[in-house]
């Protein structure tokens, strides 16, 4: 019989910038289609189109992974990029 001797971690580890314990607010398409009044599947086809529009929304398309769900952080530049965006569609 073998012992392998493993160190076990003492502290909890926690992520970088979380060290209050709290997740940020997370913003996500739905909550966003709600604030501007745009139904979510326009919205998600309006936000696919301004991604690929790299020198007006920047970091837009930076922030989304695909095949992941739209989701950012509250006071992002992002956010404020995906607002200016739901706001320039056409009626």
């Amino acid at each position: 019989m073998t012992t392998t001797n493993i160190a076990k971690p003492t502290a909890p580890i926690v992520e970088a910038g979380k060290a209050d314990g709290h997740k940020p607010e997370v913003v996500t398409l739905e909550q966003l289609a709600r604030e501007m009044k745009v139904p979510p599947r326009d919205a998600r086809m309006l936000l696919r189109l301004a991604a690929k529009q790299t020198r007006q929304y920047p970091n837009l398309g930076k922030e989304h992974v695909a095949r992941q769900p739209w989701q950012w952080t509250n006071g992002s530049k992002a956010l404020g990029e995906a607002r200016k965006a739901l706001a320039a569609a056409p009626e």
